[in-house]
């Protein structure tokens, strides 16, 4: 139901609010429908007027949208404007925490890279005797047996066959991609960006693309945690009115 008008200290038409915020008046239209913004007050002739608290509910939406996408930045918004004051702030700390734990998760995942690249500096010539059957090798990284025959079949990790028993063996190189991917993974990164960091890797023969990949991942974070932190300041200001 459409609020009645009243006082307002700054009073915008849809167009007007359009030509403020950088949205398009069908986007306005769209938002409010949504209940993303607050519902605009109506003129006696049925016209939109909006206020100063619509150009800041847009500004923090906006925002929302860099940090967390715009599907969960949609319901953020309805469900801040909809919750009891305490649990609405409880709402953006949760995204805040989220971000926070993928940034620890792309550090470990680096640290995880420099330990490899590390030991493969200081270890000797790869011989039969260093493979791993799957079975060891998952226990040694962390995963399971099935999530190595997955990444096998994605063509991250190339074990080799044992003849006449058909069984998985990891050399050196093997575990190393392995760990490598385990890392990337850890880290946050989906397969089809894993296959790609893998596949220059075995191009180059190094673990520059990898580092690369999760330092890009990290100040994608740091761009995000930013536009949340602009979207919980104006968050703040529209529930405080």
């Amino acid at each position: 139901m459409a609020a009645t008008i009243g006082s307002a200290p700054q009073a915008y038409t849809t167009s007007g609010l359009a030509a403020a915020s950088g949205y398009s008046v069908q986007q306005i239209r769209d938002l409010e429908r949504l209940a993303v913004i607050p519902p605009a007050l109506r003129q006696p002739n049925g016209y939109r007027r909006f206020g100063s608290e619509h150009v800041t509910a847009l500004r923090a939406y906006r925002n929302l949208a860099i940090a967390v996408g715009p599907v969960v930045a949609r319901g953020t918004m309805r469900e801040a404007q909809a919750l009891p004051y305490d649990q609405a702030i409880a709402r953006i700390v949760a995204l805040h925490v989220a971000l926070a734990r993928s940034r620890e998760d792309s550090i470990v995942a680096l640290q995880a890279l420099d330990g490899i690249v590390a030991e493969d500096s200081h270890d000797a010539a790869p011989t039969p005797a260093d493979a791993m059957g799957i079975s060891e090798l998952a226990n040694a990284i962390g995963v399971r047996a099935s999530t190595l025959r997955f990444w096998e079949q994605q063509g991250l990790v190339a074990p080799e066959r044992t003849a006449g028993l058909n069984t998985r063996r990891y050399p050196l190189a093997a575990i190393r991609e392995a760990r490598i991917v385990a890392a990337l993974r850890a880290g946050g990164y989906p397969i089809p960006a894993v296959q790609a960091v893998m596949r220059s890797l075995r191009t180059i023969s190094g673990t520059d693309d990898a580092r690369a990949a999760l330092q890009n991942r990290l100040r994608a974070v740091a761009n995000r945690s930013e536009a949340l932190l602009r979207a919980g300041t104006d968050l703040a200001d529209l529930l405080a009115r």
